[in-house]
């Protein structure tokens, strides 16, 4: 972001290690409070997975002070809205709130920061909801099942294989007890990032966060992430879900490929504009080829998975017009790739590209909840306010050079995953 409209916005820690951003926005009188704590389902324990994402279903059952529902049913009746993520490297917890209702906030997740109350029986009731959200988010559909697959078969040694969700057979086994320890490892002051956005004052933030956060004592050194790395591939992989429930068939491509964390000078910022180039929107090279020129195609995209704490990855997708098979789109779009590496593209396509990735960053700062979750997304990689600041000036830096080196780098043979949904004859 360049510092012309960029916030005015603080970084701090408080004594018990807890860092806390506040981004000014005076625009309206509402506050976006999130706190990411930096452990996600790359971090479950080995053989129970689907751990984190549990937990983060369990936080609303509720506290001594404020029982199962207690907080939700506040949040709504302030008219204000709430939820959670879990990713592969951190678990978040949002509210936006009028402003006066800050403080409500910042008690009732500092409270659930130490005090959640488990009843055994919410944990099983629990554990089945989650059991039917797979049911019927991953395995009545083929499209999620092969994404699983491609992941699972992409990363073959780092957790980041494994479904955030968990695998059905570890998710039936998971306990009470599984989900405290793990909150007693991770739910601490040092490893969590708190962040308001929104109409507020770094002293305001500071002074209502030392009478909350701050009385929680820190619990011992941060915890540390130790997870087994991915080895560099060798052999190019096909993966195949035939099944009589696919509408439209598809092709997928995964490449392991460094995120911000990991890549070396600028390569992830040449990664950013190369996937923006290549399949990001409609003025893309893929869209206007395959789809708008040639109509071998009716969908493609791509993305780029670059805010991981470990390696990231590349994705392309691409949806066949009826009588043009897989193998043939396939090719196709190796051509593109080919054509890329060998000769790039033309200067008017590297600005262009550069210029919607920058005003989509401009855009997102209209969103108070978007911004808080780049920066919470950010700090909880790895990465600093820094590398959120200046962002934009390293994506206008990225040359048709770097472009290529990157391109010929991760998209090649050795490092994808290639799969193919098919309606079942």
């Amino acid at each position: 972001m360049s510092h012309d409209h960029a916030p005015e916005l603080s970084h701090f820690q408080l004594p018990n290690g807890l860092d806390v951003v506040v981004i000014p926005d005076r625009r309206a009188p509402v506050v976006t409070h999130m706190v990411y704590y930096r452990n996600g389902a790359a971090d479950d324990p080995h053989g129970k997975s689907g751990i984190a994402h549990f937990l983060e279903h369990l936080m609303f059952k509720g506290t001594e002070k404020h029982p199962d529902g207690a907080f939700s049913d506040l949040v709504s009746d302030l008219g204000g809205q709430e939820n959670a993520f879990t990713g592969h490297d951190y678990t978040a917890y949002y509210q936006r709130v009028a402003r006066e209702h800050l403080q409500k906030m910042m008690e009732l997740e500092a409270d659930r920061m130490t005090g959640l109350v488990l009843a055994e029986d919410q944990v099983l009731s629990e554990r089945d909801v989650i059991l039917e959200e797979r049911k019927m988010h991953v395995d009545a559909d083929p499209a999620s099942q092969l994404y699983e697959s491609l992941q699972a078969t992409l990363f073959t040694h780092h957790p980041y294989g494994t479904p955030i969700i968990g695998w059905q057979h570890e998710i039936e086994q998971l306990t009470r007890e599984d989900a405290l320890a793990y909150y007693r490892r991770f739910y601490t002051p040092e490893n969590a990032i708190l962040i308001v956005a929104g109409d507020v004052t770094e002293e305001r933030v500071r002074a209502l966060a030392e009478k909350t956060y701050g009385r929680i004592a820190r619990r011992n050194e941060a915890p540390r992430r130790q997870r087994p790395q991915e080895p560099p591939p060798a052999a190019e992989r096909l993966v195949t879900l035939t099944d009589a429930k696919v509408e439209q068939p598809a092709v997928y491509r995964m490449y392991l490929a460094p995120s911000h964390g990991t890549a070396k000078g600028n390569d992830a910022h040449a990664l950013e504009v190369l996937c923006q180039v290549l399949a990001g929107s409609s003025a893309s090279l893929m869209y206007r080829d395959l789809v708008v020129e040639r109509s071998l195609a009716v969908n493609v995209s791509s993305w780029y998975r670059n805010d991981a704490l470990d390696q990231g990855y590349f994705g392309l997708y691409a949806v066949p017009r009826d009588g043009v098979g897989l193998d043939d789109l396939d090719r196709e779009i190796d051509a593109i790739l080919a054509q890329v590496m060998a000769n790039g593209f033309s200067e008017a396509v590297l600005a262009r590209g550069k210029t919607r990735l920058i005003a989509d960053l401009v855009y997102a700062q209209d969103s108070q909840a978007h911004l808080a979750r780049i920066y919470g997304g950010t700090l909880a990689t790895g990465g600093s306010i820094a590398d959120v600041r200046d962002w934009s000036d390293r994506i206008d830096q990225v040359t048709l050079d770097d472009i290529r080196r990157v391109a010929a780098a991760c998209l090649n043979r050795a490092r994808v995953v290639r799969g193919h949904l098919r309606k079942a004859a």
